[in-house]
């Protein structure tokens, strides 16, 4: 079905509308980018204000991820139980609960059990705002739309490293004492009540996703918020758009997992695409970069201080870049985009591996000889850039928007939780791979990004302007 533009210059005000309503929802983005990359600054403090050794640092590290594939798993259910809006609520009270209890936490079980929480809220809000987002949005724009989640998933880590490198500046040392005698790095976690507090109230005033309302029956009001976000007051129109939504959910019975089941080793082929497109973003070891890199480069001879700052700077760029996708995603579409991300995160990779095979020493005393450290900076940074291009906006639109109506939350919910797991994996095993050798972890991480390039060539389909009832199992 094609897009229906006003005629009278008011389809700019629709196209407003859904920017704002999108851009709310998406603010579950900035929480999840800052709940998980706030331990970023404070890993060496709770290292050593729990005495926890690699294993034990990598758990503490990551176990807000095995929170958020359990959030992402029932998120899909909640959703269409609940509805979007109300899910989204949900996810904003847990992720509260998480930042004042990781802050005040008093034994590492407590902080365990508290990052679990947030996480839980996180894996819902990462389910939820793509796809509120992708059913909300005119097909000419969903691709930008969409995007708006990686970019708040990206300004949530630029706004949590940037206010771990203040707060750690402030206090002369993440694990010195600051405001009313906390650690720097408690008030790390603290921080996170104010923007969770915010995402919760901007929810309030989103209207219901026009596609929920339809198969919940409640017709009037689909047809109202249709009116609202595309413009569109033309009556005929109007019934056409809703008769579509009401043929791609013919089936009448609640979602549930069966739906997803398929000859394909078990489960339909598209559902197994979005499963791989979510581990192979998180299996190119991004997250790496964004939960240890103050760590990792404090570890090859820069200070404490600088160390925050390359981390920031990097952030820097991974916003940047982030505009750069948006910009391109609905113009030369996703799949090219992915190609480009993939080919160039293995060749930075492969580049990383090497300026650490070249490294001396080991643990703390760990250096890089000559240029070697400027080296592997740019190559990291580089590496960012083709991620942020890329991977990062590009699954979350895909994700939104490539599932049938009938299965989208609930494939989303299979999904997402797959790439919590797979972030987990990844970001918990990271210590011990490190001990093992920097060299042996980024080439790991480089065979993954030339795996993920075979990968969209031959199994990824393009989904640029497709209606969202047009999509096909």
């Amino acid at each position: 079905m094609s897009t229906v533009h006003a005629t009278d210059g008011s389809d700019q005000h629709a196209t407003t509308r859904v920017v704002l309503i999108s851009a709310a929802a998406a603010l579950g983005g900035f929480l999840f980018g800052f709940d998980t990359a706030v331990i970023n600054g404070a890993v060496d403090a709770i290292r050593g204000a729990f005495t926890l050794d690699a294993t034990q640092t990598g758990f503490a590290v990551s176990c807000a991820l095995l929170g958020s594939a359990l959030g992402a798993w029932y998120a899909g259910m909640l959703a269409n139980r609940w509805g979007r809006v109300r899910t989204m609520q949900v996810a904003a009270v847990l992720l509260v609960a998480s930042a004042l209890g990781s802050g005040l936490a008093g034994a590492v079980w407590q902080l365990i059990l508290w990052r679990l929480v947030g996480g839980i809220g996180v894996g819902v809000a990462s389910v939820i705002a793509p796809t509120y987002i992708a059913e909300v949005s005119p097909a000419y724009i969903r691709g930008r739309l969409g995007s708006m989640q990686q970019l708040a998933i990206v300004l949530g880590i630029f706004a949590a490293l940037l206010s771990d490198a203040w707060l750690a500046g402030a206090a002369g040392g993440s694990s010195l004492p600051s405001w009313l005698g906390l650690a720097a790095w408690r008030w790390m976690f603290l921080a996170a009540v104010l923007p969770a507090l915010v995402y919760g109230t901007l929810v309030l005033g989103v209207p219901e996703s026009p596609r929920y309302l339809v198969a919940k029956g409640r017709l009037a009001e689909a047809k109202v918020v249709l009116r609202s976000v595309l413009n569109l007051h033309d009556e005929a129109a109007l019934d056409s758009k809703l008769h579509d939504i009401e043929d791609s959910l013919r089936s009448e019975h609640q979602p549930r997992l069966s739906d997803l089941l398929g000859k394909a080793a078990g489960l339909l082929p598209v559902v197994w695409i979005g499963i791989l497109l979510s581990v192979f973003q998180q299996f190119v070891g991004i997250n790496v970069i964004f939960y240890y890199s103050s760590t990792l480069w404090h570890s090859v001879g820069f200070s404490e201080a600088d160390s925050f700052t390359i981390t920031v700077a990097t952030s820097i760029v991974n916003v940047l870049v982030t505009l750069v996708a948006i910009a391109l995603v609905d113009r030369i579409g996703r799949k090219p985009l992915l190609v480009i991300g993939s080919a160039g995160m293995a060749i930075t990779l492969g580049l990383m591996a090497w300026c650490f095979s070249q490294a001396t020493g080991s643990g703390a005393t760990l250096s890089l000889p000559g240029a070697t450290g400027i080296v592997a900076l740019i190559a990291a940074n580089a590496y960012v850039v083709f991620f942020g291009v890329s991977w990062g906006p590009v699954v979350w639109v895909l994700l939104g928007e490539m599932f049938p109506n009938r299965i989208r939350a609930t494939a989303l919910a299979v999904a997402a939780a797959a790439q919590w797991l797979a972030n987990f994996a990844i970001t918990s095993s990271f210590p011990a791979l490190a001990e093992i050798g920097l060299t042996f972890a980024y080439g790991l991480y480089a065979g993954f990004a030339l795996l993920s390039l075979l990968f969209v060539l031959y199994a990824v389909r393009e989904t640029k302007g497709i209606e969202l009832e047009d999509m096909q199992a």
